[in-house]
């Protein structure tokens, strides 16, 4: 329709690079796994500097990812953490569901489309304050149910839909920003700018799906039934 286009890949010359008019590489490097881990942390980080050269707003964008792959690395250094959950929470798991608010729930489907790619859990992301329109029937004894609480202005609002499926027998982790959690919180990250978070929380869902899948034996860089490159539609 004569819009200009904009293409953010990983992959330079692929067909989207190749049908826009202005192309923007991630240099994530080789992506080996089918399910996208660093190319979609990268998306985020370079949306986060297109939407800051055209804020208004004051923000040292290169200082606050500066924290941000600070707070990364130490997430990564908490393997054991990860493991330890995914296998007494999710390996022998049917089902199971993300819960978030704000941010948390566009982070919660991604994390529940890692889950189902290479673990086979049947996986969905949730609005938390939508549970109560008919979601939380699905919820049974030991429905492992991951709740993602990085932003101020719904956590306590996400902790009482947290209290709402903990009544019903699920089997919660909790992951939470570090000013706003609570000692009950299995997984923790760092203080990082609220906006930012997403790139953060990305670490723990994609190493709990990593961990799932390993427990479960499953291939967990060439799932069944998906190919790196969609080319139908």
């Amino acid at each position: 329709m004569g819009y200009p286009t904009l293409t953010i890949t990983n992959v330079k010359g692929s067909t989207l690079y190749r049908e826009t008019d202005y192309q923007l590489l991630l240099h994530a490097g080789p992506e080996i796994a089918v399910a996208s881990t660093k190319a979609y942390t990268a998306q985020i980080a370079v949306l986060a500097l297109l939407a800051s050269k055209y804020s208004n707003k004051n923000i040292d964008i290169i200082k606050e990812l500066s924290i941000a792959v600070t707070v990364m690395e130490a997430l990564c250094d908490s393997k054991d953490v990860y493991k330890t959950l995914a296998e007494k929470h999710l390996k022998d798991s049917r089902n199971c569901f993300y819960i978030g608010r704000h941010l948390d729930y566009y982070l919660c489907m991604e994390a529940a489309l890692k889950l189902k790619e290479i673990s086979y859990i049947q996986t969905e992301g949730f609005a938390a304050g939508e549970l109560k329109h008919g979601t939380i029937a699905l919820i049974e004894e030991d429905t492992p149910v991951i709740a993602l609480i990085t932003q101020e202005r719904v956590n306590l609002n996400t902790r009482s839909n947290i209290k709402e499926v903990s009544a019903r027998g699920a089997s919660v982790i909790t992951i939470s920003r570090k000013s706003i959690s609570s000692k009950n919180d299995q997984i923790v990250i760092g203080d990082l700018n609220e906006l930012l978070t997403p790139l953060a929380a990305a670490v723990p869902v994609q190493l709990l799906a990593y961990y799932a899948a390993l427990d479960r034996g499953c291939d967990i860089d060439k799932p069944r039934n998906l190919a790196k490159s969609v080319t139908v539609e």
